[in-house]
Protein backbone atom coordinates (compact mmCIF):
# COMPACT_ATOMS: atom_id res chain seq x y z
CA UNK A 1 0.00 0.00 0.00
CA UNK A 2 1.61 3.44 -1.24
CA UNK A 3 0.13 6.50 0.57
CA UNK A 4 0.98 10.52 -0.29
CA UNK A 5 0.53 13.13 2.55
CA UNK A 6 0.06 16.73 1.97
CA UNK A 7 -1.16 20.09 3.33
CA UNK A 8 -2.87 22.91 2.81
CA UNK A 9 -2.60 26.09 4.77
CA UNK A 10 -0.05 27.21 7.53
CA UNK A 11 0.36 25.10 10.75
CA UNK A 12 0.87 28.05 13.52
CA UNK A 13 -1.36 29.88 15.31
CA UNK A 14 -0.37 33.36 14.82
CA UNK A 15 -3.11 33.95 12.87
CA UNK A 16 -2.86 38.03 12.98
CA UNK A 17 0.92 37.30 11.16
CA UNK A 18 -0.65 34.88 8.18
CA UNK A 19 -1.67 31.73 9.53
CA UNK A 20 -4.42 30.29 8.27
CA UNK A 21 -7.56 29.48 11.03
CA UNK A 22 -8.20 26.29 8.52
CA UNK A 23 -5.42 23.47 7.93
CA UNK A 24 -6.02 21.05 6.00
CA UNK A 25 -3.90 17.90 5.59
CA UNK A 26 -4.95 14.89 3.10
CA UNK A 27 -3.55 11.15 2.16
CA UNK A 28 -3.79 9.61 -1.33
CA UNK A 29 -3.97 6.29 -1.03
CA UNK A 30 -2.85 3.25 -3.41
CA UNK A 31 -3.51 -0.09 -2.74
CA UNK A 32 -0.80 -1.48 -4.53
CA UNK A 33 1.79 -0.36 -6.87
CA UNK A 34 0.17 -1.17 -10.15
CA UNK A 35 -2.74 1.15 -9.00
CA UNK A 36 0.02 3.93 -8.36
CA UNK A 37 1.70 3.44 -11.76
CA UNK A 38 -1.71 3.88 -13.54
CA UNK A 39 -2.60 6.83 -11.91
CA UNK A 40 1.06 8.43 -12.58
CA UNK A 41 0.53 7.31 -16.07
CA UNK A 42 -2.85 8.99 -16.35
CA UNK A 43 -0.89 12.76 -14.76
CA UNK A 44 2.18 12.14 -17.84
CA UNK A 45 -0.48 11.79 -20.03
CA UNK A 46 -2.23 14.97 -19.22
CA UNK A 47 0.99 17.08 -18.44
CA UNK A 48 2.15 16.31 -22.33
CA UNK A 49 -1.71 17.34 -23.23
CA UNK A 50 -1.67 20.48 -21.55
CA UNK A 51 1.99 20.98 -22.80
CA UNK A 52 3.00 21.50 -19.33
CA UNK A 53 6.27 21.52 -17.83
CA UNK A 54 5.94 22.66 -14.41
CA UNK A 55 4.48 20.75 -11.58
CA UNK A 56 0.62 20.80 -11.01
CA UNK A 57 0.14 22.83 -7.49
CA UNK A 58 -3.20 24.17 -6.84
CA UNK A 59 -2.66 27.53 -5.21
CA UNK A 60 -0.41 28.66 -8.40
CA UNK A 61 -3.51 26.50 -10.65
CA UNK A 62 -5.86 28.37 -12.92
CA UNK A 63 -9.58 27.60 -13.05
CA UNK A 64 -8.94 26.03 -17.01
CA UNK A 65 -6.14 23.89 -15.42
CA UNK A 66 -7.95 22.63 -12.15
CA UNK A 67 -10.81 21.88 -14.22
CA UNK A 68 -8.75 19.84 -16.51
CA UNK A 69 -6.74 18.49 -13.83
CA UNK A 70 -10.12 16.90 -11.40
CA UNK A 71 -12.08 15.88 -14.88
CA UNK A 72 -8.96 13.68 -15.61
CA UNK A 73 -8.39 11.61 -12.68
CA UNK A 74 -11.81 11.10 -11.76
CA UNK A 75 -11.72 7.83 -12.69
CA UNK A 76 -8.21 6.92 -11.16
CA UNK A 77 -7.58 3.82 -8.98
CA UNK A 78 -7.04 5.70 -5.81
CA UNK A 79 -8.61 6.80 -2.65
CA UNK A 80 -8.28 10.46 -0.61
CA UNK A 81 -8.33 10.89 3.04
CA UNK A 82 -8.64 14.19 4.71
CA UNK A 83 -8.42 15.56 8.26
CA UNK A 84 -9.63 19.75 8.19
CA UNK A 85 -8.59 21.38 11.14
CA UNK A 86 -10.35 24.98 12.44
CA UNK A 87 -7.61 26.02 14.66
CA UNK A 88 -9.04 28.95 16.04
CA UNK A 89 -11.77 26.81 17.53
CA UNK A 90 -11.71 27.27 21.74
CA UNK A 91 -13.06 24.15 22.45
CA UNK A 92 -10.10 21.82 21.29
CA UNK A 93 -6.63 21.09 22.56
CA UNK A 94 -3.91 20.91 19.63
CA UNK A 95 -0.45 20.47 20.82
CA UNK A 96 0.04 24.06 19.77
CA UNK A 97 4.17 24.67 21.48
CA UNK A 98 5.73 24.43 17.81
CA UNK A 99 4.31 23.70 14.12
CA UNK A 100 6.25 20.86 13.96
CA UNK A 101 4.29 19.41 17.12
CA UNK A 102 0.97 19.90 15.36
CA UNK A 103 2.11 18.86 12.42
CA UNK A 104 2.59 15.14 13.66
CA UNK A 105 -0.49 15.49 15.84
CA UNK A 106 -2.78 15.89 12.14
CA UNK A 107 -0.65 13.75 10.31
CA UNK A 108 -0.75 10.53 12.96
CA UNK A 109 -4.90 11.17 13.35
CA UNK A 110 -5.26 11.07 9.81
CA UNK A 111 -3.71 7.95 9.30
CA UNK A 112 -5.34 6.88 12.74
CA UNK A 113 -8.61 7.83 11.14
CA UNK A 114 -8.29 5.49 7.89
CA UNK A 115 -8.80 2.74 10.15
CA UNK A 116 -8.55 -0.58 9.45
CA UNK A 117 -7.79 0.13 5.71
CA UNK A 118 -4.05 0.72 5.83
CA UNK A 119 -1.55 -1.64 6.46
CA UNK A 120 2.15 -2.06 6.23
CA UNK A 121 1.62 1.29 4.67
CA UNK A 122 4.77 3.11 2.43
CA UNK A 123 4.29 6.87 3.32
CA UNK A 124 5.98 9.71 1.29
CA UNK A 125 5.41 13.65 2.72
CA UNK A 126 5.79 15.99 0.49
CA UNK A 127 8.60 18.66 2.04
CA UNK A 128 12.50 18.65 1.67
CA UNK A 129 12.72 18.56 5.97
CA UNK A 130 15.78 17.82 7.64
CA UNK A 131 16.58 14.18 8.28
CA UNK A 132 16.25 15.19 11.78
CA UNK A 133 12.67 16.11 11.60
CA UNK A 134 12.34 12.98 8.81
CA UNK A 135 13.69 10.41 11.72
CA UNK A 136 11.29 12.43 14.31
CA UNK A 137 8.34 12.06 12.37
CA UNK A 138 9.03 8.76 11.50
CA UNK A 139 9.61 7.15 14.86
CA UNK A 140 6.36 9.37 16.21
CA UNK A 141 4.52 7.65 13.68
CA UNK A 142 5.06 4.30 13.83
CA UNK A 143 5.09 4.44 17.84
CA UNK A 144 1.55 5.77 17.70
CA UNK A 145 0.21 3.68 14.41
CA UNK A 146 2.76 0.34 14.63
CA UNK A 147 2.08 -1.78 12.44
CA UNK A 148 -0.35 0.24 10.05
CA UNK A 149 3.07 2.41 8.86
CA UNK A 150 6.09 0.56 7.06
CA UNK A 151 8.58 3.70 6.41
CA UNK A 152 7.75 7.16 6.38
CA UNK A 153 10.13 9.21 3.77
CA UNK A 154 10.34 12.65 2.61
CA UNK A 155 9.44 13.32 -1.59
CA UNK A 156 9.88 16.31 -3.59
CA UNK A 157 6.49 17.24 -5.25
CA UNK A 158 8.81 18.89 -8.08
CA UNK A 159 9.84 15.70 -9.35
CA UNK A 160 6.73 13.62 -7.99
CA UNK A 161 3.84 13.30 -9.86
CA UNK A 162 1.55 11.79 -7.06
CA UNK A 163 2.80 13.67 -4.66
CA UNK A 164 1.44 16.41 -6.85
CA UNK A 165 -1.77 14.96 -6.70
CA UNK A 166 -1.65 14.92 -3.28
CA UNK A 167 -1.06 18.40 -3.04
CA UNK A 168 -4.32 19.09 -5.65
CA UNK A 169 -6.71 16.72 -3.77
CA UNK A 170 -5.90 18.47 -0.38
CA UNK A 171 -5.76 22.09 -2.13
CA UNK A 172 -8.96 21.31 -3.45
CA UNK A 173 -11.04 19.97 -0.30
CA UNK A 174 -9.70 22.90 1.94
CA UNK A 175 -10.24 25.86 -0.66
CA UNK A 176 -14.31 24.48 -0.15
CA UNK A 177 -14.04 25.53 3.36
CA UNK A 178 -12.85 28.66 2.97
CA UNK A 179 -15.02 31.84 1.86
CA UNK A 180 -14.17 32.22 -1.60
CA UNK A 181 -16.49 32.29 -5.16
CA UNK A 182 -16.89 28.67 -6.08
CA UNK A 183 -15.21 27.60 -3.35
CA UNK A 184 -16.13 24.05 -3.59
CA UNK A 185 -16.26 23.23 -7.31
CA UNK A 186 -13.28 21.28 -7.16
CA UNK A 187 -14.04 19.03 -4.25
CA UNK A 188 -17.61 18.42 -5.70
CA UNK A 189 -14.89 17.15 -9.16
CA UNK A 190 -12.97 15.21 -6.78
CA UNK A 191 -15.93 13.75 -4.81
CA UNK A 192 -15.66 10.06 -6.45
CA UNK A 193 -12.40 9.72 -5.27
CA UNK A 194 -13.12 11.00 -1.45
CA UNK A 195 -13.58 8.05 0.95
CA UNK A 196 -13.72 10.17 4.13
CA UNK A 197 -13.20 13.76 5.84
CA UNK A 198 -12.70 14.38 9.31
CA UNK A 199 -13.64 17.53 10.66
CA UNK A 200 -11.60 19.20 13.83
CA UNK A 201 -13.11 22.33 15.30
Amino acid sequence: MLVFIDESGHPGFKFTRGSDPVFGIGMVVFADRAAASATSQCLDELRAQLQRKTEFKFSKSTDKLRDAFFMRIATCPFAVRALLVRKDTKHWQFPRNSTESFYNYCAKMLIAEGGGTLRSASVRIDGCASRAFQRSLSSYLRRELGTRIRNVRMSDSARDPLMQLADMCIGAITRAERDRDDADRWKRMLAPRIAHILYIG
